[in-house]
């Protein structure tokens, strides 16, 4: 299994991209700006999309992606989140007033987007992977995901701040090799990072004594201009971790 960051900061600017990754050619987490940087016969391979939350910064190529290989496919591309994100999705994005509804086009008997409802305690396998929503914390319906191979595990946050549920779930998986986990602001704007249910270095230090496993841990949703920031906080707070800032452009292979 391989995963390419294709965009993991908490903005845009200076070649930054918001959350997208992709599991090996064919699978998407979320579909931010991150997305943009993949070539049109790159889109068309995509099959299916695992989303987090409905939040923008983690949904806006969605609509772009269909727009652009939608009729060139020879099945639906398969939406898979919470319930509650999808009816979201429903209601306030392919809703015919801010984009199509391409779940009935071109027709709802053939059309170009499916949606598939996820719900905790269930999984999903896709060719050898399997893909699980894990409890989290943030200010509208979300869910981690803990994507599991023969090699081992990874997990991925999605945006959360402190959750005792996402805690144990993380140390319910022994296999665990990479954790990809939100810390979006610095200590000094804890006031903003606690009303947007976002962690911040010393929220991020205290979760982690928590934990029984040690996997190799990576930092997204960095601010823009504030990443180096951030990291010197984190690496403060936590000393005996090796925390790395997630980037662009990196893989990671199971």
């Amino acid at each position: 299994m391989k995963l390419t960051i294709l965009g993991c900061s908490g903005g845009i600017g200076s070649g930054r991209h918001t959350t997208c990754l992709k599991v090996d050619d064919d699978v998407l987490i979320d579909a931010g700006t991150g997305i943009t940087t993949l070539d049109f016969e790159q889109l068309l391979a995509i099959d299916h999309v695992f989303l987090t939350h409905a939040h923008l910064d983690h949904t806006l190529g969605l609509p772009l992606l269909l727009d652009s290989v939608g009729d060139l496919r020879a099945t639906p591309l398969t939406v898979h989140a919470l319930p509650e994100v999808l009816a979201v999705l429903s209601t306030h994005l392919f809703n015919w007033h801010l984009w199509p509804d391409f779940r009935e086009i071109p027709s709802a008997e053939s059309p170009w987007l499916r949606f598939a409802p996820l719900d905790f305690g269930e999984a999903l396998t896709l060719k050898g992977r399997t893909f699980r929503p894990l409890p989290v914390n943030h200010v509208v319906p979300a869910c981690g995901v803990h994507l599991a191979t023969t090699a081992g595990s990874l997990v991925f946050s999605g945006d959360t701040t402190h959750s005792d549920a996402f805690v144990a779930a993380l140390n319910a998986i022994p296999d665990l090799c990479h954790l990809i986990i939100d810390t979006s602001f610095e200590n000094a704007l804890v006031d903003i990072a606690q009303a947007s249910k976002h962690h911040w270095p010393d929220s991020l230090a205290a979760e982690l004594q928590a934990l029984s496993v040690r996997p190799e841990l990576w930092i997204t949703h960095l601010k823009p201009g504030n990443e180096a920031a951030i990291m010197n906080e984190l690496r403060a707070a936590a000393p005996n971790w090796g925390l790395e800032a997630l980037m662009q452009g990196q893989v990671i292979e199971l």
